[in-house]
């Protein structure tokens, strides 16, 4: 059961991040790169705690893709790849970048078995506007794996997954300006997908 939180408020509110965030950041950093290490000789509970510490960010990259009901298992494919070929990561700190797009490819190569016949490049049909009140999450999740891969995959992993942003910047690499950006004109391409921004001017002008 996947559960959306569309928050209307702010996108900046979502990433209120506090002074001293970067210095935690680095030391969380310094933590994974040592569990990658240790995993990589065979060390099953730094591979769990990879997998904790990770897991959202595959699941977050596959549902922006897949279907909710095939999530779950793709991500745990995902996490097999890595106990295989982990062997073959040469740098440590590159980790989340290798592991993201591992998740990326497992769940394109989902998606061409489930539809041989179909192009990936092809891109898939923008959601209908919701003229009900509140989008339900199927809403939300078709809507949002329609976007540009940037924006889904960060609002995956903020509405879908709840992480904040500055677990988003920790965990992807990404700076949390970028993150930033990414949620912004995420949220408000998803609106317009939604058809929110045309309700709320409709109810405006009454």
């Amino acid at each position: 059961m996947v559960s959306c939180a569309l928050s209307m408020a702010s996108p900046a509110a979502l990433l209120d991040e506090p002074r001293g965030q970067a210095a935690g950041r680095e030391r969380l950093r310094a933590v994974w790169v040592s569990w990658v290490a240790a995993a990589r000789r065979g060390d099953h509970e730094a591979f769990t705690a990879l997998h904790g510490h990770f897991g959202k960010l595959v699941h977050a990259i596959v549902i922006s893709r897949v279907s909710a009901s095939d999530a779950s298992d793709l991500v745990q494919d995902v996490f097999l790849l890595v106990f295989q070929k982990l062997s073959s990561l040469e740098d440590d700190q590159a980790f989340p970048a290798w592991l993201a797009q591992l998740a990326r490819n497992r769940a394109s190569r989902h998606l061409r078995d489930a539809h041989p016949g179909e192009s990936l490049d092809e891109a898939p049909q923008q959601a209908a506007p919701d003229r009900s009140g509140a989008p339900d999450a199927r809403k939300v999740l078709k809507a949002l794996q329609a976007m540009p891969e940037a924006y889904a995959e960060t609002l995956a992993m903020r509405l879908i997954e709840g992480m904040t942003g500055p677990e988003i910047s920790e965990r992807t690499g990404l700076t949390p300006g970028s993150v930033r950006v990414n949620l912004h004109r995420g949220m408000a391409l998803l609106r317009e997908k939604l058809g929110l921004r045309a309700q709320a001017e409709g109810s405006s002008d009454e």
